[in-house]
């Protein structure tokens, strides 16, 4: 084992050499750091053959903020664990992990320098047709795989407290929960919808839906979560797509990731018309439509089919039951992906799809947009039977 240390690029290449033997003997190694996220910090080690892998290693505070904002370094076995428990379950669509030293709280991972990542490319107005039957997959899977339909009470409990990440869970708590809900001071807000934030602070009846969905992820342990599922978590090319970035992973409820998901499809349908011209709009808007509704068709359809099949406890194998649980999942994403929503309009973590509009009018055209759509699907999500009337309501929120 390593003893901790910030890593630089000789300490990767170094980390890389000694845990990998995709390199061979006598390679000229070079490293170069990739850390354009917030939280950690990425090597790609390369050989003189174009070999590569990627380290990415949990430095023990937010790289935004520094050392003001400490973080635990669990959050790397975290990652590492989630990532090889799903890649069990879905090895199609679970990057790779080569190895992980808690010590150095660093991963050897799969390098997916042929992929692209998801945002940058629906930004860029790319369609991908394989996207939502491969994330349904993912999705579906990884969630069923991990709950009480399949696992014991006994091991259940036992991977629920493993997999507890109280630091990291209080993040999401804090970014997607309560801040966007008050004049708190991380929020990110453009003085152009400062009104309609304020708004959303003195929206009793809003907070009190969202305090419903908080309690939810509170304290629904219902599955093994990648707690993180955006579209910058997500890697794609031509033929397949990959999942990174699971260091918020923990039990959580399955609602959760595919509302997660959901929402970034929908944040990008109310971008598109400050990111494109009106032809190529309404044909990425007509795309992103789609793939949300066949993420839930097809994720309900095969998570329907593993319970039906798959079921371990007889008390759930009860069909209407099922039917109630698939129900009340489709409410709860309805709900999260209203909140992702929000929180990327108004709180600290805002995305590319918004921020890289260069007219400011259309800019905020656009997240007032999102805004309203957001707290509808909060507002309505129990009276949402389907996938079409959610799309619906989408459609609606647009032209009204």
């Amino acid at each position: 084992m390593t003893e901790y240390k910030t890593f630089k690029a000789d300490d990767a290449i170094a980390f890389a050499d000694g845990h990998s033997e995709l390199f061979g003997e006598h390679s000229k190694l070079s490293a170069e750091e990739m850390s354009d996220g917030e939280l950690n910090q990425v090597f790609r080690v390369e050989n003189d053959k174009g070999t590569s892998v990627i380290v990415k290693q949990a430095l023990p505070y937010a790289r935004w903020a520094g050392e003001s904002w400490p973080l635990t370094t669990d959050r790397a076995r975290i990652e590492a664990e989630v990532l090889k428990l799903h890649r069990r379950f879905c090895p199609e669509h679970t990057v790779e992990v080569h190895y992980f030293d808690p010590e150095a709280c660093a991963i050897l991972m799969e390098d997916l320098k042929a992929y692209r990542i998801l945002r940058t490319e629906l930004n860029a107005g790319k369609k991908f047709n394989h996207l939502a039957a491969q994330m349904a997959k993912y999705l579906a899977n990884t969630l069923f795989y991990t709950s009480d339909f399949v696992m014991s009470g006994e091991n259940k409990k036992a991977e629920v407290a493993r997999f507890l990440n109280p630091e990291m869970c209080l993040i999401t708590e804090d970014l997607v929960f309560t801040d966007p809900y008050f004049n708190h001071e991380r929020n990110n807000v453009e003085h152009s919808i400062l009104d309609k934030a304020k708004n959303l602070w003195h929206d009793e009846a809003l907070k009190a839906e969202v305090a419903m969905l908080k309690a939810g992820f509170l304290s629904k342990p219902q599955a093994l979560l990648h707690g993180d599922l955006h579209s910058g978590s997500i890697f794609i090319d031509e033929q397949s797509c990959k999942v990174i970035d699971a260091e918020f992973g923990f039990f959580g409820p399955v609602g959760f990731d595919v509302g997660s998901l959901l929402g970034n499809l929908l944040l990008n349908y109310l971008a598109s018309p400050g990111l494109h011209d009106a032809a190529d709009c309404s044909e990425q808007q007509a795309y992103l439509l789609d793939q949300a509704e066949q993420l839930w068709l097809q994720f309900s359809e095969t998570f329907s089919e593993l319970m039906r099949r798959e079921t371990e406890d007889p008390m759930l194998e009860s069909p209407i039951y099922q039917q109630k649980f698939l129900q009340q999942v489709f409410s709860d994403a309805t709900g999260y992906a209203g909140c992702e929503l929000i929180r990327r309009t108004v709180g600290l973590a805002q995305v590319a799809d918004i921020v890289t509009i260069s007219d400011a009018g259309k800019r905020a055209e656009c997240q007032l947009n999102v805004l309203k759509l957001g707290r509808e699907l909060i507002m309505q999500r129990n009276d949402l039977s389907n996938i079409s009337q959610l799309l619906n309501l989408v459609r609606y929120q647009q032209t009204d």
